[in-house]
């Protein structure tokens, strides 16, 4: 019987399994090193453009900003070229006013009264005269709160018995006299303009013939 040895057969074998497995661990540890560098400087290429393009975006809110801040101070002076120019408007149309305001009164003033001071507050007249009875300070009250074209909502403050002024004729007895104080709103020239408008269609309505009805066959 003829017997063999597979011994050193078998280790040269086993030998050789190790060897490729040892180089198939290493090729495979190569390739994930390769791979790990591959994907960090993939990583590393991306958060390159991705702070490149935050640089961007942030440069250009900033510019925005600028360039928003910028409006923001042409639109401040705009608003304040505006005011003045509104403020100049209403000062030129309103300019008129005092004139009309005296006129007012000359035309509204009862015969007897006399206006001792005037003085303009805002949108307000201030007015403290002299009269000869009550009455007729009731009717500059009257006159001023119906009929006044500039002057509205008339309140009349204080009046009170003054002292007396000598009679235009020498010798005879001091006449009697009331001092009074009133106050009334000031109307603006859009305000009277719109009345005068409203009047003068009411007049024209008023006015328009009446079409007669027809008579029925």
């Amino acid at each position: 019987m003829i017997r063999i040895n597979l011994l050193p057969h078998r280790e040269r074998q086993r030998e050789k399994r190790k060897k490729e497995f040892v180089t198939l661990t290493l090729l495979v540890a190569l390739l994930g090193l390769v791979s790990a560098a591959a994907v960090s400087v993939g990583i590393a290429a991306l958060d390159e453009s991705q702070r490149a393009r935050n640089l961007f975006i942030e440069n250009a809110n900033r510019k925005l900003d600028a360039e928003i801040k910028e409006i923001g101070q042409l639109r401040q002076e705009i608003e304040a070229l505006t005011a003045r120019q509104n403020a100049v408007e209403s000062l030129e149309r309103d300019r008129t006013i005092p004139v009309h305001l005296f006129d007012e009164l000359v035309r509204r003033m009862p015969n007897g009264m006399t206006l001792r001071t005037m003085k303009q507050d805002g949108s307000r007249l201030f007015l403290t005269g002299l009269a000869q009875s009550n009455a007729q300070v009731s009717a500059l009250y009257k006159t001023l709160a119906n009929e006044a074209v500039w002057l509205e909502r008339p309140e009349l403050i204080e009046i009170r018995a003054g002292q007396g002024v000598p009679g235009q004729v020498p010798g005879r007895e001091m006449k009697r006299v009331f001092e009074f104080s009133m106050i009334a709103g000031i109307r603006s020239r859009t305000e009277v303009e719109r009345a005068e408008k409203k009047a003068a269609a009411d007049a024209a309505a008023k006015s328009a013939p009446v079409a007669a009805p027809a008579l029925k066959k």
